[in-house]
């Protein structure tokens, strides 16, 4: 989560923005290779395996989130003790997959963008018009094909690679970077996506956490320490635990100071 790896990654959105706007059939031709025009569709859909591939590889993404998520549960449960994982690793593995694959997906994009997918427009036999990428004004009403929320999802993947040992980073940042592609690749495969709504989606959550970790780790006046997180969470939870505590009869003792 370096400089070099933002200016790639700006170079490579400012390439794909530009060549993909100004020849936006390279999106159709590229669609092209996964549908079968004798049968006008997308045979990979239906393929068991892939199905299970495609399901299997948001396992894995929400597995590496799985840690994080008990821990702060079990912390509002008992916030006088102390967290289970790192306090900053889940702050930044939290924010970073509620802001890429959920908010920025879903709710800023997807839900508006009404560009249609692959599988609905009538160059792959349905019924709606391609738009390129940059225009939302296509036929999709909802759950559209910009930019792709399971694309994102696997190239956040980067996330809890960042945190691995330094020695093991770089191994870590390549097999999250191929995971992103292989399932962004189904993706495509099933007519679900085109190029630039998984490419664009893996760069900007690629941008989303290099600004999270920037934050929390790296800057000197926006970082903080895992004693800090666990702190404000135990503020944050202990009235709650103390009343809990009360209603079953159940002495609290004094709060813990943080």
């Amino acid at each position: 989560m370096n400089r070099t790896g933002l200016f790639i990654a700006l170079a490579l959105w400012l390439v794909i923005g530009v060549v993909f706007g100004l020849y936006p059939e390279l999106d159709l031709k590229l669609a092209s290779l996964f549908f079968d025009p004798r049968t006008k569709s997308f045979p990979l859909k239906l393929n068991d395996w892939a199905g299970f591939a495609r399901d299997a590889a948001m396992w894995v993404a929400w597995a590496f989130v799985l840690p994080s998520l008990v821990a702060l549960v079990v912390k509002m449960i008992r916030p006088d003790r102390p967290l289970l994982v790192s306090g900053r690793a889940i702050a930044f593995l939290l924010v970073t997959i509620i802001l890429s694959a959920g908010i920025l997906t879903n709710l800023a994009f997807k839900s508006y963008w009404g560009r249609p997918r692959p599988v609905v427009v009538t160059e792959f036999a349905g019924d709606q018009q391609f738009v390129p990428w940059w225009d939302p004004r296509g036929g999709c009403a909802r759950n559209c094909s910009f930019f792709s929320g399971e694309g994102a999802t696997a190239f956040w993947t980067l996330a809890p690679a960042a945190l691995a040992p330094p020695a093991w980073r770089p191994l870590a940042y390549t097999a999250a970077v191929v995971f992103g592609a292989v399932t962004s690749g189904l993706r495509m495969a099933f007519g679900g996506h085109f190029f630039t709504d998984v490419s664009i989606a893996g760069l900007v959550t690629f941008l989303v956490i290099w600004f999270a970790y920037a934050l929390i780790y790296r800057w000197p006046r926006t970082r903080f320490t895992d004693e800090a997180v666990d702190a404000a969470l135990t503020r944050l939870n202990m009235p709650a635990y103390r009343l809990r505590q009360r209603l079953f009869g159940r002495k609290t003792g004094p709060a813990p100071s943080v």
